[in-house]
């Protein structure tokens, strides 16, 4: 059920076992301020801790997904003053979520909101989607995982070009490049996000939950101590029932009702 409050930072509502959270200051092109960025990580967390809930999606709506960072916040601001605002807090429920996080990208995403979608599992775009890192251009760098996703994800010519320059990949671009999952119709990122993260709320959410720890944990480890660690997790889902129950369901030629035991 969405929010009554309209000119809420952040809208909530629940679509089936997705929760979707909607960026809400279209006026200021859903700029990052620290009551939206608060609002987002209150969002995640509590939809997070939600049984009911299986998957995630974030989204700005079909104009703009975040412009960035307001930059009213860190203007006057020093090295110690941004410190102390300890902005990585606000980010950490969405890094950390414990279920599938995808952003819905359309419009612009750039900076804090590039850092943001990088952040989420994987993003789905349409066409309109323009996506970025131009902090140079404003004298500073980013700061929430900017580089350091990039260039894991692209590779250092095309993040060093995004960087350096402050040029945004269009959405096909980005999606040739691997940044983006998949390129929805124009006007379609937010439904086919919906339609995946359905999909992926169906599956069992320990093996889901063991599928993104691999990832996560695995990619920056040598790949014995990854392939290690995979084993580790495929080993212990044999003592789950969602196991038994997934492969007696496949091999009964029905559906199978995963409980997350």
């Amino acid at each position: 059920m969405t929010t009554p409050l309209s000119d809420a930072p952040v809208l909530v509502h629940r679509d089936g076992a997705v929760g979707v959270v909607t960026l809400n200051r279209p006026d200021k092109r859903n700029a990052l301020d620290l009551t939206m960025r608060a609002a987002i990580a209150q969002a995640v967390a509590a939809l997070d801790a939600e049984a009911a809930v299986r998957a995630i999606v974030i989204t700005g709506g079909d104009a703009v997904f975040a412009a960035g960072a307001d930059l009213n916040l860190l203007v006057d601001k020093g090295a110690q003053d941004v410190a102390d605002i300890d902005l990585g807090q606000f980010w950490a429920p969405v890094a950390n979520s414990r279920k599938p996080v995808i952003a819905a990208v359309s419009g612009f995403a750039l900076g804090a909101g590039c850092e943001l979608a990088m952040m989420c599992d994987f993003i789905v775009a349409d066409a309109s989607a323009r996506l970025g890192q131009p902090e140079l251009a404003v004298g500073i760098m980013p700061g929430a995982g900017g580089t350091q996703r990039l260039v894991r994800t692209v590779g250092k010519q095309v993040a060093s070009l995004l960087l350096l320059t402050g040029e945004p990949l269009s959405g096909e671009r980005a999606f040739e490049l691997g940044l983006v999952a998949e390129l929805a119709p124009a006007g379609e990122a937010l439904s086919r996000a919906l339609e995946l993260a359905k999909k992926a709320a169906r599956m069992p959410p320990k093996a889901v939950a063991a599928t993104r720890r691999a990832l996560r944990q695995g990619a920056d480890l040598p790949l014995d101590a990854a392939l290690a660690l995979e084993n580790r997790e495929f080993l212990l889902l044999f003592d789950t029932a969602d196991k038994t129950e997934g492969m007696r369901a496949f091999l009964d030629k029905r559906k199978p009702d995963f409980k997350g035991e």
